[in-house]
């Protein structure tokens, strides 16, 4: 195992849910970040703050699915407690693609993983 590397059991500690953005708020003196308001399902509302606004639109944003990092520690962000983070990826042309499920998909619903 090199330094990069962490063990399988590391991993399966995530709790990856599948959420609907149900509101997208600004955020005071902040350019970047967006207030989101998820459903995640059984887990309730979240409130997160994600810096993608400078990628996204409110509209484009509203009702959208996404993969969200449950168990994250909360952190207070523009004093706002952020009680999770969004999952995205970034392209050749340094632009953020938010990481959504593929078909029907409930809010709420686990993403697992496997070790077989």
């Amino acid at each position: 195992m090199t330094e990069d590397t962490i063990p399988f059991s590391d991993w399966e500690k995530l709790d990856l849910r599948v959420a609907q953005i149900k509101n997208v708020e600004d955020i005071e003196n902040a350019d970047k970040l967006y207030k989101l308001t998820l459903d995640v399902g059984e887990l309730g509302e979240r409130v997160v703050c994600a810096g993608i606004k400078q990628y996204y639109t409110k509209k484009e944003l509203k009702g959208k699915k996404i993969v969200l990092f449950a168990n994250l520690t909360p952190r207070k962000l523009k004093g706002i407690e952020s009680q999770g983070m969004v999952l995205a990826a970034v392209n050749e042309e340094d632009k953020v693609i938010l990481i959504k499920p593929k078909g029907e998909v409930s809010v709420g619903s686990e993403i697992i993983f496997k070790n077989e």
